[in-house]
């Protein structure tokens, strides 16, 4: 049976375990190189990469996982020119994919809350065609977001935020009908970040809070006088969901580019040079790793 086969190819890794931890600085240098990402070598690291993937999957369990992970998928574009494809839309499908690879990696390990940034407003400012282009992927994505979790064995409740007035009328329809189909879901959360910018939902923030305080009388003295982070913290596009713990941005660039300005005040960052579609499963697992070999202070 080919159970038994595998399981005989793999007799010979679990030596390996054994010495994983001696190791390990050496093997984790060995995954980082280029070579080991080329698909040629495909067949011959398929075996190893399952091994090592085990190794970190194990090692992460054991200790303290972040309950709130987000991440910034960057990187569609490069990938598409370093993979000589044709369309920069084919570096963004690609990069639809892997969103759901990495839900259901968070889902492997049970994390409750996971945040994805996938369309800044900046990002609007490009070419009308890529952005038509990127408006009809999120179109084909968001039609099966919500049986995506209705199919999953960890259902998470979608909330779709950002500046969602730029976004097509249709396209918000959809983004609606995902609230809605997914509103019973829970306790586990999925946030997808769509026409956002950590400006924008501050600013937005506080017009809304100050729309809402002068509609009850309050004059704009009183309400500098008595506003707090607290009272802020209600407008935000998600006020129930805490802060991320840890914030992973793929495809080499070491900043946030203003992603969840207000709540990232204590998160653990994490860069990643793979592009987002080539984003690994051993790639994540080296984040959280990373994070739980911290020790948070929260300033203190």
């Amino acid at each position: 049976p080919r159970s038994m086969v595998i399981q005989n190819l793999l007799r010979p890794l679990n030596v390996l375990d054994r010495t994983f931890n001696r190791f390990r600085p050496a093997i984790d240098e060995s995954f980082s190189s280029p070579l080991m990402r080329s698909p040629l070598l495909a067949p011959v690291t398929s075996l190893a990469y399952h091994w090592y993937t085990r190794q970190l999957t194990a090692e992460v369990r054991s200790s303290t996982l972040p309950q709130h992970i987000a991440l910034i998928a960057d990187g569609n574009r490069r990938f598409a020119q370093s993979m000589g494809l044709p369309e920069v839309a084919d570096g963004h499908r690609y990069g639809a994919e892997k969103v759901n690879q990495v839900v259901d990696w968070c889902d492997e390990l049970s994390i409750p809350v996971v945040t994805l940034w996938i369309l800044s407003t900046d990002n609007l400012d490009r070419s009308r065609d890529e952005v038509d282009g990127l408006f009809s992927i999120l179109r084909e994505r968001l039609s099966t977001l919500w049986k995506d979790q209705e199919d999953s064995p960890i259902k998470r409740r979608v909330n779709i935020v950002g500046s969602l007035d730029l976004l097509p009328d249709d396209l918000r329809e959809q983004v609606e009908e995902t609230r809605q189909r997914t509103a019973e879901y829970g306790p586990h959360r999925l946030n997808v970040a769509i026409a956002y910018g950590g400006r924008d939902e501050i600013l937005e923030a506080v017009q809304r809070m100050i729309r809402s305080r002068a509609a009850s009388g309050e004059t704009a003295e009183e309400i500098a006088e008595e506003l707090s982070s607290q009272d802020l913290q209600q407008y935000l596009y998600s006020p129930d969901v805490p802060e991320p713990d840890l914030i992973v941005r793929t495809s080499g660039e070491i900043r946030l580019g203003g992603f969840l300005l207000w709540q990232s005040v204590y998160s653990e960052l994490y860069f990643c040079d793979a592009p987002w579609p080539a984003f690994r499963k051993i790639d994540f697992l080296r984040a959280i790793r990373s994070y739980q070999a911290r020790q948070r202070r929260y300033g203190r």
